[in-house]
Order: structure tokens, then C-alpha cells, then sequence
């Protein structure tokens, strides 16, 4: 054999080309599935790290999906309007990989923020367990504290649904778990607290017809299925109790149009609803128990010291309850843009599931739709839900004659294991005075 055979060849080895596929992350929020909205590249594009490639819909928001690749999509695994687990490929893309000398480099995957933990079975590295060895300082395995054994012992399930099942009284060592590998989810919590609080009664047998042109049938997911869920575990786990409240609102509605022509409010949209958020957030320092959240598991009461607000708004997709943080250290101005901004993201679709958690009281303004009066229910957690009626001009008395004035009615609903009737009328009675007067509030201040 001549030496030449012996020489290797000098050339720069070219980087091979892999397939890769790209799995339905788990958005932060412990939901087991979401549905596919809509893709924003075709097969054969080329993308970007983290070029925002689709539209998928949790039970909470429309999210935008950034690619977690730098290459070309060879295929795109879910069609718009397919609901897709947890963990599914969704697409695939073809990437530059390593040279020929590594290929037998372990692969390390993009992290993508909001991609969170895989399931098992997925070709994602698992994550490692805990070694409780390591933490005692001792080379043999040891025995795990009481109170993490009994974490270790639990189903398997997210620490959002953990939460859920707190707050809910539910104990997850009898909850039959439906995700992936016995993974208890959201609706396996929900449905616990119904199959405890709602006696089962048979439904009568209806013959079943085929749908036609007489009905439309829609699937029940999405927002529409998480707003359901929270209404029926919040119906049936705090004990709801009612108050209404009449006002004369003259005085409120002027100062609104006042305000409103001032500089100071100058591209501002202010509303009535703005108004009686503003006066809400200052009669709860006078009645913080509306501003709490009963903690069944560890029977305790918590007492909030900031004040996140809620207020329900209708999308094409449902209702939604997005909310303002630490509405409390805003001025009306700055409450004013911050409920703007969120309802038109709400709207669109593309609000984020930060903006849906986390809050400590809600108001809803059912006189948008020319309703006077109601009984909101609670959503989930919180202490009380305001509803404000419809402004109507009706005549009323008014310094000892009848003339005609501005009328609004409140429905304030709130959890009896938290606030007591008198809390709850002061309460009532405080925002009141504040719309039928706003000066009082340099009494309450």
C-alpha cells in the first residue's frame, strides 16, 4: 500500500443537517393540552431562533409560539383547530448539527423560555430526581424529611394544579389522575369538587338526533371550558351571599365629564366603570376582608396588602378576567390606561396568562349591556365581585323634590367564610357614598 493511502485528506468537514422535532411546550401554566390557532410559516421556510412560527389557544389566552430553532420547516405535525397534548410534535425542521468528528456529543436541546419540564417518554433529557443524600451531606441515601416524603409520595401533577387543589380543599391522594402516565391535571381537581358538593341525578334519556341545520354544535374548550370550570368549582366550594345597592350618581357622572375635558386626561379613556373601580380600591382600605382569601388546606385566612383588579371582559373566545396589578398605587389616570390596555389585548387574543392570575378582587360592568342589577358569581380565590349596573336617568328624590338623576345600581357578591354581612354592607355603603358624593372621599383618604 504507497504512502499516499496512509494521507488523509485536509478539507473543512461540512456541518451535518439534522431533523428535529419541536414539541407542545408546556406554557407555564401546568395545562395539558392547547389548541393550534393558527401557523405564520409553511413547509420548506426558513426560521429563525425564536421567530414566532404560530398561534396556540390555552385554556387562558391566544400565546404566540417562537421557533426553538435556527433552520427550514420540513413539516408542520397539527393542522389549525387541532387540540394537541402536551408533549405532541407539532412540526419538524431540518438544522445544521454537529461536524462528523462530533457526532457522538451528547445533543442539547434550545432552551426555550416558557418550554417547561417534557413528560417522560419524550427525547428530551428527563430532569433529574432530587438526591436527598446530597442534601444531608451523607455519601448513602437518606431518608427524606416528613413533610417532603409526603411531596414525593403525592400523584404526579404541575404546581399550578398543586395550588388549585389547596385552594380547593381537595386532597390529591384520591384524585384519579387522567394526564399523561397518571399526571393529575386541572380538570381532575374540578371535577372532584363536583363529585363532592353536586349529588349525581341520572339525566333523563332524550333521543339523539344528528345535527343539522337547526343547531350548531361547538366544542367546549379553551377559554370557554376554563371559565366554566372556575364558575362550577367557585359556585360550589364558597358559600355566596348578595347585596344591592341604589345610588344617586349625578354627581359622579358630571365630575366624569369634567375630568374628561381636562388636559390632564387628555387621550385617556375614561369610564364610568374607572370611576367605580377608583372608588372600590379606596373603600377596601376601610374593609380589607373583601380584599382576603380563604386557604382551606392550611386553615388560615390571608389578608392581602395590595390590591390586583379584576374585571370581567367578553372576547370572541369568552370571558375573560384579566387584572391590574397593585391597582391600590394607581392614580385614576394611571387605572384608567392600565384597564384600556389589558381589554384591548383581551380582545385580540393575545393576552398573556400573567395578566389572567394572580388577582384579589373583581368588578364587572353589566350596564354595558343594559342590565340594572345582578348576582355575579366569585372568581375563584377571591373574596368579592362588584357588579355595576347600567346608568339610567329616572326621576328620584333630590333635596327634598323629585327631579330626574342619574341612577346606578351595585350588586356586591362575596364569600361568607370571609366577610360578614356588616363588612360587606359597609363596604357597599362606602363605594356608594363615594359615587353619590365623590368629596367624601377626602374623609375616607
Amino acid at each position: 500500500m504507497s504512502a499516499e493511502a496512509h494521507t488523509p485528506e485536509t478539507h473543512t468537514p461540512e456541518a451535518a443537517v439534522e431533523t428535529r422535532k419541536f414539541r407542545l411546550p408546556d406554557l407555564g401554566e401546568g395545562l395539558t393540552e392547547s389548541e393550534i390557532v393558527a401557523w405564520r410559516v409553511a413547509v420548506g421556510d426558513a426560521v429563525q431562533l425564536n421567530q414566532v412560527i404560530g398561534e396556540v389557544e390555552t385554556a387562558k389566552a391566544v400565546v404566540e409560539l417562537p421557533s426553538p430553532y435556527t433552520g427550514k420547516v420540513v413539516a408542520l405535525l397539527a393542522e389549525p383547530g387541532e387540540v394537541v397534548a402536551v408533549g405532541a410534535p407539532i412540526a419538524e425542521f431540518e438544522v445544521a448539527g454537529a461536524g462528523p468528528e462530533r457526532t457522538a456529543a451528547p445533543r442539547r436541546e434550545p432552551n426555550l423560555v416558557g418550554y417547561g419540564a417534557m413528560p417522560e417518554g419524550t427525547d428530551r433529557p428527563a430532569r433529574k430526581a432530587r438526591s436527598w443524600a446530597s442534601v444531608a451531606g451523607s455519601k448513602e441515601r437518606a431518608e427524606p424529611p416528613a413533610d417532603v416524603r409526603a411531596d414525593v409520595d403525592r400523584p404526579r401533577s404541575t404546581p399550578p394544579v398543586r395550588k388549585l387543589a389547596k385552594d380547593l380543599g381537595v386532597d390529591l391522594a384520591v384524585v384519579h389522575g387522567t394526564g399523561p402516565k397518571g399526571l393529575v391535571t386541572r380538570d381532575d381537581i374540578l371535577g372532584q369538587v363536583g363529585t363532592s358538593a353536586v349529588p349525581q341525578i341520572e339525566a333523563p334519556q332524550i333521543e339523539a338526533r344528528a345535527a343539522g341545520e337547526r343547531e350548531t354544535r361547538t366544542p367546549i374548550r379553551g377559554v370557554r371550558k376554563q371559565t366554566a370550570a372556575a364558575m362550577v368549582a367557585s359556585a360550589f366550594t364558597a358559600p355566596h351571599a348578595s347585596e344591592f345597592l341604589t345610588v344617586d350618581a349625578t354627581a359622579t357622572t358630571e365630575l366624569l365629564s369634567r375630568l374628561k375635558e381636562s388636559k390632564a386626561f387628555a387621550g385617556v379613556k375614561l369610564t364610568p366603570m374607572t370611576i367605580v373601580a377608583k372608588a372600590m380600591l379606596i373603600a377596601l382600605r376601610r374593609s380589607p376582608s373583601l380584599n382576603s382569601h380563604w386557604d382551606e388546606a392550611a386553615q388560615e385566612i390571608v389578608q392581602y396588602h395590595y390590591v390586583n383588579l379584576g374585571f370581567a371582559a367578553a372576547t370572541p373566545r369568552g370571558l375573560v378576567v384579566p387584572n391590574v396589578k397593585d391597582a391600590d398605587a394607581l392614580s385614576l389616570a394611571e387605572l384608567a390606561e392600565a384597564v384600556a390596555e389589558l381589554a384591548g389585548s383581551a380582545r385580540e387574543g393575545h393576552i398573556g396568562p400573567a395578566d389572567l392570575t394572580g388577582g384579589t378582587i373583581t368588578i364587572t360592568n353589566i350596564g354595558v349591556f343594559g342590565i340594572d342589577a345582578g348576582t355575579p358569581i366569585l372568581n375563584p380565590g377571591e373574596a368579592a365581585i362588584l357588579a355595576m349596573g347600567q346608568v339610567r336617568r329616572l326621576p328620584w328624590e333630590h333635596r327634598g323634590e323629585i327631579a330626574l338623576r342619574d341612577v346606578l345600581t351595585l350588586s356586591l357578591s362575596f364569600d361568607h367564610r370571609l366577610v360578614d354581612g356588616e363588612q360587606a354592607s359597609r363596604f357597599l355603603a362606602d363605594v356608594g357614598a363615594i359615587l353619590t358624593d365623590p368629596g367624601v372621599v377626602m374623609a375616607m383618604v
